[in-house]
C-alpha cells in the first residue's frame, strides 16, 4: 500500500522496461533465489510440535486434512481438551482452517503474548544493530496492541515482515461475511495505522463492519481484515508480476474454505490485492457472492468473464487515483492484464465519488464506502452506478441475502 500510494509521479513505462531488463539479467545469469539455511520458524515449530503430540493417547490430526475433519476433531473435545492444545501448540490451532474461531483467537493472544516477550528481549540484545533493537521494540509495541481485550486475531505467523488477520463482528453467527483483501507492503507493522488510518487493513476493515451496520442494522455482518499473506514489498518485480498473488489466492481460498456457517462472502480487494481476487477467482467456493476490486492495477484476465468465476464482479477507480497512468497489459508474465473499469472488461463499474487518490476508497462519508456497504449487506439495488445509465445495476434489485441474483 505505501509505495503506490506515494508515487503519484511513476513513470510506469520506464519501470516495467527497467524490470524487464533485470528479468532478463537474472535469467541469463543463472540467478536463483535460495534461501539461506536456518532453523524452523515459530509457525513451523509449532506445527512439528504438533505433528509429533498426542492427546489422551491419541495421535493428532494431520494439519493438512479438510477443514471439515478438522472441524469434527474439534468438536469431539471437551473444553479443557481444546484449550491445552491451544496453550501447547498456539500458533499451529491459530493458523488452522478448520479450528473453532474463537479457539483460534485464543491461541492466538498466547502466541502474540510468548512472541512479545521475544521481542522485548531483542531489544536489549547487543548482538543487534540499533536499528534492529528500534525494530523489535515497534514489533513488541504492535504485538500488546493486538492481545487488547476485544481484538480477534484469526490469523497470526511472526515470520519475517510477518502475516496477520483480524476479524471485526461475530463471525459464527454472521449472516453476510466481508474479507477485505490489501495491496503492496502489508505487513504487521503497517497492518494497523494511527495516521492515514482507512489507507490500512484494520482501518479498511473497521470502517466497513461500521458502514455495513449504519446501512442495514438488521444484518449481522462479519468483516476480515486479512493480511494474511506475503504481499510484495514496494514497486518492484514482485508488484509488478502474479507470484506474490498466486501464492495469496492459495492462502485466499484456503480460508474461504474453511470459514464457519454458510453465510455469503463478499471480497474486497485493493490496489495489488485485486491481482490475488483476480487470480484466486476461478476457484472460489460458491459461496463467495461478490468480488469488489477499487484502484486495480488488473485482475490477470482480459474480461470479467475470463475470471471464469461465478460471483458478481464490481470495479471502481477514483479519478484521482494514479493508478490509472499504469498501461493496462500483460506482457511476459510482467503487468497485469486489462483495466477493471474499462467498458471492454465487463465488471459493474461503481462511483468512488468522494474517494481521494489511490487509498481514499474506505474512508469514511464516500460513495466508494457506501456502495462497499451496500455490496456487503446484500442491498444491490442501492449501489450508485459510475455512469448515468445505472448499468452496474442490470438485472439486479433490491436485497439479496443470499446466493445470487
Amino acid at each position: 500500500m505505501t509505495s503506490f500510494d506515494t508515487s503519484p509521479q511513476l513513470n510506469v513505462w520506464r519501470a516495467l522496461l527497467a524490470l524487464a531488463v533485470v528479468f532478463v539479467m537474472l535469467a541469463t545469469t543463472g540467478w536463483t533465489a535460495v534461501r539461506s539455511h536456518r532453523g524452523l520458524t515459530p509457525l513451523q515449530a509449532s506445527r512439528s510440535a504438533w505433528e509429533h503430540g498426542r492427546l489422551a493417547g491419541r495421535q493428532l490430526p494431520d494439519l493438512d486434512e479438510p477443514p471439515a475433519r478438522l472441524t469434527a476433531f474439534f468438536a469431539s473435545l471437551s473444553d479443557r481438551q481444546r484449550s491445552r492444545l491451544a496453550h501447547r501448540f498456539p500458533l499451529a490451532v491459530g493458523n488452522m482452517n478448520g479450528a473453532p474461531v474463537r479457539l483460534r483467537y485464543d491461541a492466538n493472544r498466547i502466541a502474540l503474548a510468548r512472541q512479545r516477550k521475544v521481542e522485548r528481549a531483542r531489544m536489549h540484545d547487543d548482538r543487534l544493530s540499533s536499528v534492529g533493537q528500534q525494530e523489535a521494540g515497534r514489533l513488541m509495541n504492535r504485538f500488546g496492541a493486538l492481545m487488547r481485550k476485544g481484538r480477534q486475531i484469526l490469523a497470526f505467523d511472526p515470520e519475517g515482515s510477518g502475516r496477520i488477520a483480524e476479524v471485526f463482528g461475530n463471525l459464527d453467527r454472521a449472516e453476510r461475511i466481508s474479507v477485505v483483501v490489501p495491496g503492496v507492503d502489508t505487513d504487521l507493522l503497517t497492518f494497523q495505522r494511527t495516521f492515514r488510518k482507512y489507507s490500512a487493513p484494520v482501518g479498511m476493515a473497521e470502517a466497513l463492519y461500521a458502514a455495513e451496520r449504519e446501512s442495514d442494522p438488521g444484518t449481522r455482518t462479519a468483516v476480515i481484515a486479512w493480511a494474511d499473506y506475503t504481499s510484495p514489498s514496494g514497486l518492484g518485480m514482485e508488484a509488478a508480476t502474479a507470484m506474490r498473488a498466486a501464492e495469496g489466492a492459495v492462502r485466499l481460498n484456503a480460508l474461504l474454505r474453511a470459514l464457519p456457517g454458510r453465510a455469503p462472502v463478499q471480497l474486497y480487494c485493493h490496489s495489488y490485492g485485486s491481482v490475488l481476487c483476480g487470480v484466486a477467482a476461478h476457484r472460489l467456493p460458491a459461496r463467495v457472492s461478490d468480488i469488489a476490486v477499487a484502484g486495480s492495477p488488473g485482475m490477470r484476465a482480459d474480461t470479467a468473464e475470463g475470471l471464469h468465476t461465478t460471483a458478481r464482479v464490481w470495479a471502481m477507480r477514483d479519478a484521482d487515483d494514479w493508478i490509472q497512468d499504469v498501461p493496462y497489459l500483460e506482457v511476459g508474465g510482467l503487468g497485469h492484464g486489462a483495466d477493471p473499469v474499462s467498458r471492454g472488461f465487463g465488471a459493474r463499474v461503481l462511483s468512488a465519488g468522494g474517494a481521494k487518490g489511490h487509498a481514499g476508497y474506505f474512508e469514511p462519508g464516500t460513495a466508494s464506502l457506501r456502495n462497499f456497504a451496500d455490496i456487503g449487506t446484500g442491498a444491490y439495488g442501492s449501489v450508485l452506478c459510475a455512469h448515468d445509465d445505472d448499468g452496474c445495476r442490470t438485472g439486479l434489485s433490491g436485497t439479496v441475502s443470499a446466493g445470487r441474483a
